[in-house]
C-alpha cells in the first residue's frame, strides 16, 4: 500500500508545496532529450511534475502510480498525459523509449517487488529502450541528516520528520502533519538503500545493461543516477 503521504487526499494536496521546485527533474528532461525519447513511462509519477514537463515538450507520456489521491492531482494538471492507477507490474501493453523513476521511487521496493518492477519495466520498453532512475548512496548516510531536520510549515500545516529505525539496508521514518484545525496525520515510510554493485547486478539479471552511472546535480556526491538499456 502507498504511504499516507501520497495516498491520503489531504496530504497529497500538500505534496507539491512541501516538495519544492523539483530542480532534480532537469536531469531527467536532459536525458530524455539526449536519447531522443519520443515516448516516456514515468513510474511512481506521484502528482505528475515530471510527466507534465515531458508532455509539454511534445512527447507521448504515461504516468503510473498506485496512490490514487496523488494521481487525481496529476490528472487535473494535464490531460495530454495518460494517467494509470497501478504500478509497473500492472501495465497494459506498451513499447516506450524511456522509463523513469525519480526521487525515492526506486528505493520503496524492499524485496522481490524490485525484481518484479524491473520485469514490468523491461516489458514496457521497446527493444533498446532506456530505464533511468536514482538511488541514494548508502555510504553517505542520508538518514543522519534527516534525524536533524527542522520542522517545516506550508499553507499553515506543520511537518515534522522523525527517524523510526535504521537497520540497513532498511531505513524507516515518519512524517507527522499538524493542520490548523488541530488534526494530525502521520505517514510512515521505509526505504531500501542498495549499493551500486547490488543495483547493477539486479539490472543485469533483469535484462538490462548499465550504460552509465551519473551524479545527481541537485545532490552532488550523494546519489547514483543509473542509465540502463534493455538488451534482452
Amino acid at each position: 500500500m502507498p504511504d499516507a503521504l501520497f495516498a491520503d487526499p489531504r496530504l497529497a494536496r500538500l505534496y507539491d508545496a512541501f516538495d519544492g521546485p523539483r530542480d532534480d527533474l532537469d536531469l531527467y528532461l536532459g536525458i530524455a532529450a539526449e536519447i531522443q525519447a519520443k515516448s516516456v513511462l514515468d513510474i511512481g509519477c506521484g502528482t505528475g511534475s515530471l510527466a507534465v514537463s515531458l508532455a509539454a515538450s511534445g512527447r507521448t507520456v504515461i504516468g503510473v502510480d498506485p496512490a490514487l489521491a496523488s494521481l487525481e492531482i496529476a490528472r487535473a494538471k494535464d490531460s495530454r498525459v495518460t494517467w494509470i492507477h497501478g504500478d509497473a507490474t500492472t501495465l497494459p501493453p506498451l513499447s516506450v523509449d524511456l522509463a523513469t523513476m525519480t526521487g525515492n521511487v526506486a528505493q520503496v521496493f524492499l524485496g522481490q517487488d524490485w525484481e518484479a518492477t524491473l520485469r514490468g519495466v523491461h516489458g514496457a520498453l521497446r527493444p533498446g529502450g532506456y530505464l533511468v532512475f536514482e538511488t541514494r548512496r548508502p555510504e553517505q548516510r542520508a538518514w543522519e541528516d534527516w534525524s536533524r531536520a527542522e520542522p517545516r510549515v506550508r499553507s499553515g500545516v506543520r511537518e515534522q520528520l522523525e527517524m523510526l529505525d535504521v537497520r540497513l539496508p532498511f531505513v524507516s521514518f515518519r512524517h507527522t502533519y499538524r493542520f490548523p484545525d488541530g488534526s494530525v496525520i502521520a505517514s510512515d515510510s521505509t526505504l531500501r538503500f542498495r549499493s551500486r554493485p547490488e543495483v547493477e547486478q539486479s539490472l543485469v539479471r533483469g535484462g538490462f545493461e548499465v550504460v552509465d552511472v551519473r551524479d545527481a546535480p541537485d545532490r552532488p556526491g550523494r546519489e547514483h543516477v543509473f542509465v540502463a538499456r534493455k538488451v534482452s
